[in-house]
């Protein structure tokens, strides 16, 4: 088998109203269908432009994906290459990565930082939609406001909280002093609470012993992962990266007893979504609701061919990654 063509394709896709009024960052996306002599396509999501790709793009030309170390293939193409050479031997993706522990992976809901009552009606529509985690991007001048309105909108349900001030809390003084007004709500974790300042993460391991709030760190690396756990520094993780550095990094924790989620794709679309719930299908880890987030885009390009469900994702059963790109959305949102 021969990588004939890759079809490079630009879109934009617009973040649903309460995150597209506040104007919040985005990152160009690229659709990438790899085409094959032997008639296969492989779907995959990039987070880069067409022109920061396309040299790559040109250097598969040629190569075999049988041949390729899967796991270790290089980020951007890692999605289609696993979806060829799974419809090549006629099982999904996740056969190609291990057993499967799960048919279906939790997801959390996601917000950036609005104002709290916005973030209030968020937190009902996710309850409505099967949500039981919330991650939010915090500000230490509002988390406790906005914890106390999300509460308030979700009264009489299992709805946690998931604080994520990308370390904006900045020293432990300010993160114990909010985890001291945050008691009263449902917080599952404070993730990247404060700066890490070094490789044994000194102030997480303090804040794991000045406070009763669960302490997460954001890590793509595997040694970072064991340099964590060997500091008693953290209690649960959010891994990044490819296929070969969660899985070492996921050994890791579940050995230390630290639960896991995953976040390759953070505001992704549907085909990085559903190679992530692939992953986590073969994870035997304490998993817990993942930041794969399709949802908070006005289209997620697949047509909800992911299924979700009471707040999962249903692990895709066909061969490959085992969803279809849909063609009309995929040409409305184009922009090369």
């Amino acid at each position: 088998m021969k990588i004939t063509n890759i079809e490079l394709i630009e879109v934009d896709v617009p973040y649903i109203a309460p995150i597209r009024n506040i104007g919040h960052a985005d990152w160009e996306h690229t659709i990438a269908r790899v085409h094959t002599d032997e008639g296969l396509i492989g779907l995959g999501e990039i987070w880069q432009p067409c022109r920061a790709v396309q040299p790559q793009a040109d250097g598969l030309i040629g190569k075999d994906p049988l041949g390729m170390a899967l796991e270790r293939a290089s980020e951007p193409w890692q999605c289609a290459l696993y979806d060829i050479v799974a419809q090549a031997k006629g099982v999904p993706v996740w056969r190609l990565m291990g057993d499967k522990v799960r048919d279906e992976v939790p997801v959390a809901y996601w917000s950036p930082h609005l104002p709290p009552e916005e973030t209030a009606r968020e937190a009902e529509r996710a309850v409505a939609l099967g949500f039981t985690v919330h991650k939010l991007k915090a500000h230490p001048a509002d988390i406790v406001r906005q914890a106390e309105l999300i509460a308030a909108a979700t009264a009489g349900v299992d709805y946690a909280i998931r604080v994520d001030p990308n370390c904006g809390f900045k020293y432990p003084t300010t993160a114990v002093r909010l985890a001291k007004e945050l008691v009263p709500y449902n917080i599952e974790c404070f993730e990247d609470p404060v700066e890490k300042i070094d490789v044994n993460y000194a102030w997480y391991s303090l804040l794991r012993h000045k406070t009763d709030i669960p302490q997460a760190l954001h890590l793509i690396d595997p040694y970072a992962v064991l340099c964590a756990v060997k500091a008693d520094a953290v209690d649960c993780f959010n891994l990044s990266g490819n296929v070969a550095p969660v899985k070492r990094s996921a050994a890791i924790a579940e050995t230390a007893g630290c639960p896991i989620w995953l976040q390759t794709g953070g505001l992704c679309l549907g085909v990085q979504a559903a190679f992530s719930a692939h992953l986590q299908a073969t994870l035997t880890n304490d998993l817990r609701p993942c930041d794969e987030l399709p949802f908070v885009r006005e289209n997620d390009l697949i047509g909800g061919s992911l299924e979700f469900a009471s707040g999962h994702f249903v692990v895709p059963r066909g061969n490959g990654l085992g969803i279809a790109l849909d063609d009309d959305a995929v040409a409305h949102y184009r922009t090369q």
